[in-house]
């Protein structure tokens, strides 16, 4: 049972690190926060189960694809502290392998949720009720120092 829990606490402390030192990790949750928020606070958008699902399996697609592009530079910063052609390729492929997900969840995304009416409902709300603009402005405001307020992480010698 020891070992379970350990697992448990790795598997949290490298998807922490992840939060804390990858930008666009941050990207993709503040990015995930907003769409569950609207999809679960308002009635706007009409989405059956099956697109729920494939709305959470696209975004956990996108994250753990971010959690081993942070793994494999890591792995590849290890194994060369100088610039190598090879090093390069290793994590230039793990960051494109990032933005593949990345580009077919927002094309999932677009596909379930284009639903015109859903817009216009949303934009007849926030005309109607302009401090609930201005509390997504601030929101804005926190997502972003979030997603741009940690530090880089220095690299050990």
């Amino acid at each position: 049972m020891r070992s379970l829990l350990n697992s448990f606490r790795f598997a949290a402390r490298g998807i922490i690190r992840t939060v804390k030192t990858e930008r666009n990790f941050r990207i993709h949750l503040v990015c995930m926060a907003y769409m569950y928020a609207y999809l679960g606070l308002y009635d706007w958008f009409t989405l059956s189960r099956e697109a729920w699902a494939l709305l959470f399996a696209v975004n956990a697609l996108v994250l753990a694809a971010e959690v081993f592009n942070t793994a494999i530079e890591a792995l590849t910063d290890l194994a060369t502290r100088r610039k190598h052609p090879l090093a390069a390729v290793a994590k230039d492929c793990a960051a494109g392998a990032v933005l593949v997900c990345a580009i077919g969840a927002v094309a999932v995304g677009l596909a379930l949720l284009y639903q015109p009416a859903a817009f216009e409902q949303m934009y007849n709300y926030y005309r109607e009720n302009p401090l609930m603009l201005l509390a997504l402005a601030i929101s804005l405001g926190i997502s972003a120092l979030f997603v741009f307020g940690f530090k880089k992480a220095k690299k050990k010698p």
